[in-house]
C-alpha cells in the first residue's frame, strides 16, 4: 500500500516538474534576427524578447545578389550549350574566313575569328565589371 501512494506522489511531483521546465525555458530564450541594412537606413530596435544584429553594407550592393548566390568560376562553365555549339559548328571546314590553313583566305579567317574573340571578350568583361544600376 506505501508504494502505492509513493508511486503515484511521485508521478505527480515528477509530472509538475515536466511541466515547470518548458516555461522556464522559454522565459529564458531570446529570439535573435540578423538583418542587413543598406546606406544609412536605421537599424531596427531590440525589443525585450528578441536581440538585433545589424550588417552595414554600402548603398551600392542594395540591388545585388548575395555574394553567396552570385556566379563564380571561369565564364567558360556559365556559357549555354548553345554558345558552345556554335563554336563546334565551324571545326573542319576549310576555304575564305575558316581560319585552316587549306585553301586561300584562311589566314584571313583565323584574324577574323581573333578579333571577334577579343570583342567578345571585352563586353564579358565590361558586363561584369559595371555596377548595378
Amino acid at each position: 500500500m506505501n508504494t502505492r501512494i509513493l508511486l503515484a506522489l511521485g508521478t505527480v511531483i515528477g509530472g509538475g516538474l515536466l511541466a515547470a521546465a518548458p516555461a522556464t525555458a522559454q522565459q529564458a530564450q531570446q529570439r535573435t534576427r540578423e538583418i542587413i541594412v543598406f546606406g544609412t537606413d536605421p537599424c531596427p530596435r531590440a525589443t525585450d524578447d528578441e536581440v538585433v544584429v545589424c550588417a552595414r553594407r554600402p548603398e551600392k550592393d542594395r540591388y545585388r545578389l548575395p555574394e553567396a548566390l552570385r556566379p563564380s568560376g571561369p565564364p567558360q562553365l556559365s556559357q549555354s550549350w548553345g554558345v558552345r555549339s556554335k563554336e563546334l559548328a565551324t571545326i573542319g571546314q576549310t576555304g575564305p574566313g575558316t581560319c585552316s590553313g587549306v585553301g586561300p583566305g584562311g589566314d584571313f579567317g583565323c584574324a577574323l575569328k581573333d578579333i571577334q574573340r577579343g570583342v567578345a571578350e571585352r563586353n564579358e568583361q565590361d558586363a561584369t565589371d559595371s555596377p548595378p544600376e
